[in-house]
């Protein structure tokens, strides 16, 4: 799962219909790949955008991660 959600936070063009059949070989569901990739997905979105608006964390967020 992590290398998964790599590959497709750095280099999503060349996700391929192997990256989903090695998780589903490692026992997962369509919909826990589903809830994979759109929770890795959203956390690439709102990074981004947080980026793009250079909106900074809080003191107290930075500490806690």
């Amino acid at each position: 799962m992590i290398g998964y959600a790599v590959k497709l936070t750095r280099s999503p063009a060349a996700m391929r219909e192997a990256d989903v059949d090695a998780l589903r070989l490692a026992g997962l569901d369509d919909r826990a790949v589903l809830d994979l990739a759109m929770v890795v997905a959203y956390f690439n979105f709102v990074n981004r955008l947080a980026h793009g608006l250079g909106v900074e964390l809080e003191a107290e967020a930075e500490h806690d991660g």
